[in-house]
This record gives C-alpha cells, sequence and structure tokens, in this order.
C-alpha cells in the first residue's frame, strides 16, 4: 500500500512538472500560460481528493477486515481455551 501511494504521488508530481514545462515553454502569452497553471492546479487538486477518498475507504476496510479477523482469532481461542478446561474432566 506503501508503495502505491509513493507512485502514485510520483506520478502526479511528474504529471504536474511536465504540464508545468510544457506551458513554461508554450508561445503564448503570460497571462494565458497563468491560466492553463491554475486549470491543472485545479485539476490536480481534484485528482488528490479523489485519491484521498480513495485511501480513506480502502482503509476502513482494511480496519473493519482486521476487526473481523480479530473477532474470528479470539472465537477460536475461546472454544480451543473451553476445550483445553474440558480435557482434565473428560480424563477423569
Amino acid at each position: 500500500m506503501k508503495n502505491t501511494g509513493l507512485f502514485l504521488g510520483g506520478l502526479i508530481f511528474g504529471a504536474a512538472a511536465g504540464a508545468a514545462l510544457a506551458l513554461l515553454y508554450a508561445p503564448q502569452t503570460g497571462e494565458d500560460t497563468r491560466r492553463q497553471i491554475k486549470v491543472k492546479i485545479d485539476e490536480l487538486e481534484d485528482e488528490l481528493d479523489k485519491m484521498r477518498d480513495k485511501l480513506k475507504e480502502k482503509g476502513s476496510e482494511m480496519k473493519d477486515e482486521a476487526r473481523k479477523r480479530i473477532q474470528e482469532l479470539e472465537t477460536r481461542i475461546e472454544k480451543l481455551m473451553e476445550e483445553y478446561r474440558k480435557a482434565p474432566e473428560k480424563a477423569k
């Protein structure tokens, strides 16, 4: 998960850097360039918001799955402990 986040962060940074360089070297007025940079920044902010929402959702899913597995393990341990306690009674 950490590697995926790093990859996506690098991908977005690379896209932003490439877009900024393309805009800076494009033959147009400064006002047009600034407007295009703002548009690109807004698009990137939207993408970051979407990724943040996806990461929150994924984190929530992972947390729920971990709780479920912990409950399953607790149940199994309780059953094993119960069997262990009953074992001496059966030996009598």
